[in-house]
């Protein structure tokens, strides 16, 4: 039993960590957000709305300055500041805005956003119970073998996350009438709304996949939903 023990207690700090962090984010984002209130957006949400069938789709905006789109694990869509500024500078459109809103809306509907702080709080859980077994079969490398492979996994089911993702937001943006333009010309801007300028790319793209990847899994998709559509 005793040889369990740095398992199981791994267990217990990812649980603990998992409701410390979904506290902590959750205090964040009410401290600092409110809704968003732009008449372009809403009423291509409103279009997105219908399309699913809800009353209507909520935004908030949350100050910060970094350029992102992010799903909570309770739930709620938010754009930040600096994302929002980028629109209102005329740097990015009201469709491709409405194209990270539905990504995000896909991460909710996916279940991903709660896994995600799950994935994300017993991340070292994962390394200290790989540590373990392989520091006993392969003494001295074991733990640096342990952060390399879990490294790995986070990111792999990271990435699947995103094609996911994008695959639901596209579905929704063609019912929408939207269409996948939108979503397809952000993504080859993401770099440089970013502002690294060359000097590599931010972290949370970094568990993302790669641009032309994307595109060409949703132009994959929409080559697909053209073979199964009837002609008319």
């Amino acid at each position: 039993m005793l040889k369990f023990t740095p398992i199981l207690l791994a267990i217990i700090y990812a649980l603990v960590m998992y409701q410390f962090s979904a506290w902590r984010t959750r205090r964040e984002l009410d401290q600092r957000s409110t809704e968003l209130a732009d008449p372009r957006l809403k009423a291509l949400t409103d279009r997105m709305a219908e399309a699913l069938g809800v009353e209507r789709i909520k935004v908030n905006l949350y100050e910060i300055d970094p350029v992102n789109g992010l799903a909570a694990p309770d739930g709620r869509i938010f754009l930040t500041r600096g994302f929002f500024n980028k629109y209102r500078l005329g740097e990015v459109s009201a469709e491709e805005m409405a194209s990270v809103i539905a990504h995000e809306l896909g991460h909710v509907a996916l279940g991903h956003a709660r896994r995600r702080m799950i994935d994300f709080s017993g991340q070292n859980a994962v390394r200290v119970a790989l540590a373990t077994v392989l520091g006993r079969i392969i003494p001295g490398v074991g733990v640096w073998i342990a952060n390399m492979l879990a490294s790995l996994l986070m990111a792999r089911l990271s990435r699947q996350d995103e094609y996911e993702a994008d695959a639901y937001a596209s579905a929704l943006l063609v019912k929408s009438g939207i269409g996948t333009e939108p979503q397809k010309s952000l993504f080859t801007k993401l770099e440089g709304l970013t502002g690294m300028g060359g000097r590599g790319i931010p972290a949370w793209l970094m568990s993302h996949p790669k641009t032309h990847d994307r595109i060409a899994a949703i132009e994959a998709l929409e080559a697909r939903w053209a073979r199964e559509l009837p002609q008319e």
